[in-house]
């Protein structure tokens, strides 16, 4: 089996960042949520950005039609208290 490492640092490989991101990671910053990866000497971000500009991301996808990334803020819990305040 040949692995290509994308983050030598943490031995995160590019199948790995890419089935984080077909867990739904669309960041680098949420693939080093996932993995670690570029979390320590960052050498590994340009690589993890460009392996995610390959893929699909559902996010990216709903913003390019025009409609909402993230959920209602009103929605979200304890909002109706900080806008009573």
């Amino acid at each position: 089996m040949n692995r290509v490492y994308v983050c030598s640092c943490f031995g995160v490989t590019e199948q790995q960042v890419k089935q984080h991101a077909e867990n739904g990671a669309c960041t680098p910053r949420q693939i080093a949520s996932a993995s670690k990866a570029g979390t320590d000497c960052g050498s590994c971000v340009r690589s993890i950005q460009a392996i995610l500009g390959r893929g699909a991301c559902p996010r990216r996808e709903l913003a390019e039609q025009g409609k909402p990334v993230l959920a209602e803020l009103s929605t979200a819990r304890g909002l109706e208290e900080v806008e009573a305040a």
